[in-house]
């Protein structure tokens, strides 16, 4: 490898993904996925890795099963259960009881893979599949004696064979406008660990919650533990757009018996038993107000609404374990430009953990595990270290990393990151993240380029970016703001957003490039601005507000916000960010003047645009409004969409390239010939 090599366009399309990362109940071991870059067939290949957290030896536990996922240790240690797609045989149908409750569903077509519950001893032998669903499998968790696993999986279409007949026709209600057909509900099932006949828990029109990527994993099941009961969340019905609906509820292995917890009619989520089965901590927003942050309530198991556990953190949940003793729970916050995790007591001021320049993986979610021995594992970066898995020891102490799968990455000549803050417009300090060149000298011009976050309720940290850092390997300082709405700095700072999707933030975000050009090594002739998602729609704003920018990229952008309110996943949930729907006059004006489309025919920045054909959060709509607009008035723009579903490409191939056309489009326009 060539000593001072910059990064390239080909390391990151060689960057290996880690996550999951679960510590054995002996605290010796930790399994975790690995996710391969296969440039050929433009995915990622998934396996399961076993590490040795003494000695740092590997061992690859899976073979031959590209989409392993969601690896869970037994009680024991003995065994582990994973989820991986089977390709249906024709004759399968439902589990066990499904057929004396309901007409036998036709099967799914043998040509869908549908996820399914994998057991593999650890003491060799080959992993047996669990469970024989119709759907895919969404999550599984062990009941705490290791004798059988709750899952949960959506039921079939009971109109299977009329949609083979094409009488396929189905009624629309809180969904995306990508949908094909109903949503069908999620429901709980038991299957002994050894397989056998599956038996169903719940039913009905309502729905456990789904997943809807970007966004944390649907609500994990927690079973009492005694293996009486199993904490759930009750969601009014499948569709996304009602995930608003959702309440925390108890079901009685035993019957059946579903026994809501709360006085709460709306916005809970991720209940969690505590070791001794007499608590229960739970999500929900402070003051039941979703533009609010998360905060973390703690309620007995026989009911209650609880008390507000982390409202002195005050800082925006994205995860919560309980610890052994049951006496306290690990959370996970963004904290300025961190990833932080505390230790919250049922009674006191959290503890923050020292974790060094480590930062947890984040997706609206902190890809962290709690061992029983007081242990943590994690998947997480450094400012200049992509993802590898880090191991703290009981009691805390500098996280050890076991992995070096991006090594090479790492050994690149990378550029230094650091926070600055400001004083913003309406008197708060402020902050971001800065990527400096990795040859920077204060005495030189610098062509700056803005990559702003999406969320918004997110942050800009200084964990490891792939694009931040192309960026700096090509001599931009790159900055990346963090706005009103960000949920960073505390509540009052996240709710600031409310009904000010733009303006606000956009002030914020110039009050920090003021602060970044009173350094003295900005050239202020070009400067970029670029984002993704909300991080789209704010360069969309920002384009439509002010004329500094020599360029701009605006990926999957938040262009018209009555489009969104209508066709995107989350849809009517917008209505939270304004006060109620656009269907009022005072609202509708409301909606219409933060939309960046409204300002189109201000923008005069030479723009590319990017967008999935089949990004259910933000519509490709909303990007073909935002190219005609501006071609309609003689701007300079592009206009690339990728053919695949989701709101980010998601293979090596086709995400490289976002990179590259987001690179090639700043070149044009800032570089000196």
């Amino acid at each position: 490898m060539a000593a001072g090599k910059r990064l390239e366009l080909d390391d990151v399309a060689k960057m290996v993904r880690v996550s999951d990362a679960q510590i054995s109940p002996d605290g010796r071991s930790i399994v975790f996925v690995v996710a391969r870059p296969n440039i050929r067939e433009a995915r990622y290949d998934r396996s399961l890795i076993l590490v040795d957290v003494e000695s740092g030896k590997q061992r690859t536990l899976t073979y031959d099963r590209r989409g392993v996922s969601n690896p869970r240790w037994s009680p024991t240690g003995d065994r582990i259960a994973f989820l991986d797609p089977v390709q249906l045989k024709p004759e399968e149908k439902e589990d066990g009881a499904a057929k004396a409750e309901q007409s036998p569903p036709e099967p799914a077509p043998p040509n869908e893979p549908k996820y399914q519950v994998f057991v593999l001893p650890m003491n060799g032998g080959e992993a047996q599949r669990i469970t024989h669903s119709g759907e895919n499998v969404e999550q599984v968790e062990w009941s705490p004696d290791g004798t059988q696993m709750a899952y949960v999986t959506a039921d079939e279409n009971p109109n299977r064979k009329e949609i083979a007949k094409h009488n396929d026709a189905f009624e629309v209600g809180d969904n995306d406008y990508l949908a094909t057909e109903a949503e069908m509900p999620s429901h709980l099932w038991l299957v002994p660990a050894e397989g056998g006949p599956a038996r169903r828990l719940t039913s009905g029109s309502w729905s456990l919650p789904k997943a809807a990527p970007p966004s944390s994993p649907a609500s994990p099941l927690s079973w009492s533990p005694d293996g009486k009961s199993i904490l759930i969340v009750q969601q009014a019905t499948p569709n996304w757009g009602d995930s608003d609906q959702s309440v925390i509820a108890a079901v009685d292995v035993a019957s059946g018996r579903i026994r809501k917890l709360t006085a709460h009619k709306a916005l809970e989520g991720y209940p969690l038993y505590s070791p001794d089965g007499a608590s229960v901590a739970y999500w929900y927003p402070r003051d039941g107000d979703p533009n609010n942050g998360t905060e973390l309530f703690l309620t007995s198991a026989e009911g209650g609404n609880g008390i507000d556990l982390t409202h002195e953190l005050d800082r925006n949940i994205v995860r919560a374990i309980w610890n052994r003793g049951g006496d306290a729970l690990l959370v996970a916050a963004h904290d300025r430009v961190r990833v932080g995790l505390w230790y919250q007591p049922r009674k006191g001021n959290a503890k923050r953990l020292d974790l060094g320049d480590v930062d947890p993986s984040w997706s609206f979610w902190a890809d962290v595990t709690l061992g029983k021995n007081g242990a943590l594992a994690l998947a997480g970066s450094t400012p200049s270290h992509p993802n590898e898995i880090y191991y703290v020891p009981p009691g805390g102490g500098a996280p050890k990393c076991l992995t070096s799968f991006n090594q090479e990455i790492a050994a690149r000549e990378i550029g230094r990151a650091e926070e600055l803050t400001w004083k913003g417009a309406d008197g708060v300090t402020e902050d971001g993240v800065v990527v400096y060149p990795p040859e920077f000298t204060p005495a030189h011009k610098y062509p700056l380029v803005l990559v702003i976050h999406g969320g918004p309720q997110a942050s800009s940290a200084l964990s490891f970016s792939a694009l931040s850092q192309l960026l700096a390997a090509r001599g931009y300082v790159v900055f990346s703001p963090n706005y009103r709405g960000s949920d960073n700095l505390g509540n009052a700072y996240e709710h600031a957003i409310f009904n000010d999707a733009g303006a606000g933030p956009g002030r914020d975000v110039m009050a920090g490039l003021s602060a970044l050009e009173a350094k003295g090594f900005v050239d202020t002739s070009r400067i970029a601005v670029s984002g993704w998602s909300y991080g789209g729609y704010m360069t969309s704003w920002m384009i439509g507000h002010y004329h500094i920018w020599k360029a701009a990229v605006s990926g999957a952008a938040v262009n018209d916000l009555i489009h969104e309110y209508a066709l995107a996943d989350f849809n009517v949930t917008e209505r939270y960010i304004f006060g109620g729907p656009p269907w009022s006059e005072k609202l509708l004006q409301a909606y219409r003047e933060q939309s960046p489309i409204s300002y189109a025919w201000q923008i005069t920045t030479p723009t590319l645009i990017l967008s999935d054909t089949g990004d259910a959060r933000v519509p490709i709509s909303q990007s073909y409004l935002m190219y005609h607009a501006l071609r309609d008035h003689g701007v300079t723009v592009q206009f690339y969409a990728y053919p695949v579903p989701g709101h980010f490409p998601g293979d090596p191939v086709r995400s490289t390239d976002v990179y590259r056309r987001w690179i090639e489009w700043i070149d044009r326009y800032l570089r000196k010939p």
